[in-house]
């Protein structure tokens, strides 16, 4: 399984794989439960390699954050997203200090390190982006 095959899905929660496509969009298969479940066409489905973190700087991909926490917590499980605002602007601020303070919300904080508690139940070390095809 490669990140490029995990989606986030609006409006539920958790993160899911890609198992197929479907006449009325695409089947998905949790990644906290196992279960599938069709993602309809309407729905606003975002793989994970196409989200990026606003810095001060270029927006740094979501795949890269998540190999920053990966280091810094020398691959064990991260804060809580549960955890109070504070604590979790406080913890991401360790892991990626350049991040833009004004367009990254406690929201965002929340889902990242949720999606990184999942994706490491799931058994990911590594989160490489697809390769770039050469031009």
């Amino acid at each position: 399984m490669e990140l490029k095959e995990i989606l986030a899905i609006s409006g539920q929660p958790g993160l899911y794989k890609y198992v197929a496509q479907s006449t009325r969009g695409v089947i998905v298969e949790s990644l906290l439960d196992g279960r599938r479940m069709n993602a309809s066409a309407s729905a606003k489905v975002s793989a994970l390699t196409d989200i990026s973190i606003f810095t001060e700087g270029d927006d740094i991909p979501l795949a890269d954050v998540f190999t920053k926490i990966y280091e810094h917590t020398g691959g064990k499980e991260a804060i809580s997203h549960k955890e109070d605002p504070e604590k979790l602007k406080a913890s991401f601020a360790e892991v990626l200090p350049e991040y833009d303070r004004d367009r990254v919300h406690v929201s965002d904080i929340k889902k990242v390190f949720m999606w990184y508690n999942i994706l490491l139940g799931a058994g990911f070390t590594e989160f490489k982006r697809p390769e770039e095809p050469e031009a």
